[in-house]
């Protein structure tokens, strides 16, 4: 008996998986609803008749739809659409979610998500282009800046504080680019940094005593080594008593003192005019009586007058600094002052960083995605034109474990920093073993 082999149904006309059937339904009912809604206008409206109008529309269209959807999955789609009018469409559930610490964003199509320090690809996506400029605008617009064909980047920051950068075409080729780097609603504290090994608690203890004691402080590190939250917790030193004004290019720190003032840079208009810049707001905040200042990050000519400012009366300051090393760290403030336009000779520079910078601390972000402070140092004074440090403490790493964590310990130099008179004098007395020991970290 001869068979007759019969060729398989074209790719068009197969059974869908029934997850596919949900997942093509909801891109369809989606882009109808946002056809037809001024999402404007009901973003502007009374939030519950917002909702009603929503779910009326929804129960319309999927009864046009014959691929019948349950309660559950009626419920997540309705809650999509009211996430695109009130919030950030695909992204409320990971802005949701705490152990997301970044949001990355490349095109519409992928989006990949920060945990425990490894990237990761989620399963939310925009619709298409003009879904993810819509979600750009709404963030940008919320803090009084844009986006456009002649302004394509563009830094931001969302109500909880994370900082957002956007790049849109023609700068970015394949289509616009978020990123988000997330801040807990729950800033960490002192003693949970001591608690996740970020550092020892002689080694907090130090940095918060030269803080008390109004030492001026530079925080060094990589990109996401933690540098701005370190800078959060050494400000929670600060005493009630004191003024301290903020400088940033986007405001991020969230400092608990009552008598805090915070400054904001400001892009151009789209004139290319009205610019207010880093150095402008660190000249007028010395009009303002700080008694201490306090730099999200030093990244251009403002770092002269930041010195100054350390020089003259307001110690007890602190800023950071993209570095990979203490000693990177003070040749990266030596080029901002020569971007400044000065004609100071090199010896002057050290030396006004010499006098001005009491203790460097370096932050960096591991392998593994833990963040540690790898080195507390003192700046000493010159000898010749040679800035000379002396490290008081430092981080050693000593090998990874076969699922890739990092192992290492913290160890005291035994090095006794020469600040401690100053710490005397200022009622502080740390005791000799604090600059002994090693703790080891696994």
């Amino acid at each position: 008996m001869n068979t007759v082999a019969t060729a398989p149904p074209p790719a068009a006309a197969r059974p869908q998986p029934p997850r596919q059937q949900y997942l093509d339904l909801k891109a369809g009912v989606h882009r109808k609803l946002l056809n037809r809604l001024n999402l404007e206008a009901l973003a502007l409206s009374d939030r519950a008749r917002a909702e009603s109008e929503i779910r009326t529309l929804l129960t319309e269209l999927l009864a046009e739809e014959n691929t019948p959807l349950s309660l559950g999955e009626r419920e997540t789609l309705f809650g999509e659409l009211i996430d695109d009018v009130f919030g950030l469409g695909p992204l409320e559930p990971l802005l949701r979610d705490p152990t997301i610490s970044d949001i990355v964003v490349n095109t519409y199509k992928n989006v990949y998500v920060e945990r425990n320090g490894m990237l990761e690809k989620v399963a939310a996506n925009f619709q298409d282009e003009r879904h993810l400029m819509r979600v750009i605008d709404r963030i940008v617009s919320a803090v009084g800046r844009r986006v456009d064909d002649s302004s394509p980047m563009v830094d931001a920051r969302l109500p909880d504080g994370s900082r957002v950068n956007a790049i849109i075409p023609p700068l970015a080729v394949d289509g616009a680019l978020l990123s988000i780097r997330r801040f807990p609603s729950e800033r960490l504290k002192a003693d949970d940094l001591v608690t996740l090994r970020a550092l020892t608690r002689p080694m907090l203890d130090f940095l918060s005593h030269c803080v008390k004691a109004r030492l001026n402080g530079l925080i060094s590190g990589g990109t996401g080594a933690g540098k701005t939250t370190l800078l959060n917790v050494l400000s929670s030193f600060i005493s009630e008593r004191e003024r301290i004004v903020t400088i940033e290019d986007a405001a991020e720190l969230q400092l608990h003192q009552d008598h805090v003032v915070r400054l904001e840079t400001r892009p151009p208009n789209v004139e290319g005019k009205g610019a207010i810049r880093q150095r402008q707001l660190m000249i007028n905040a010395l009009r303002m009586r700080p008694d201490r200042i306090v730099v999200g990050e030093v990244r251009g000519e403002e770092a002269l007058d930041m010195l100054q400012a350390m020089n003259t009366g307001h110690d007890g300051s602190l800023t950071t600094v993209h570095a990979n090393t203490p000693r990177d760290a003070l040749t990266r403030i030596e080029t901002m002052i020569a971007m400044g336009a000065t004609n100071l000779p090199e010896r002057a520079m050290r030396q006004q960083i010499s006098s001005a910078i009491q203790f460097v601390v370096q932050q960096t972000r591991l392998s593994d995605g833990s963040r540690k402070i790898t080195s507390i140092s003192e700046i000493t004074g010159m000898e010749g034109d040679v800035i000379t440090m002396q490290e008081i403490f430092v981080f050693e790493k000593m090998g990874i474990t076969q699922d890739g964590k990092v192992i290492g310990r913290f160890r005291a130099t035994g090095v006794r920093p020469k600040c401690c008179e100053r710490l005397k004098m200022s009622g502080i007395h740390l005791p000799a073993d604090m600059f002994e020991g090693v703790t080891e970290v696994r």
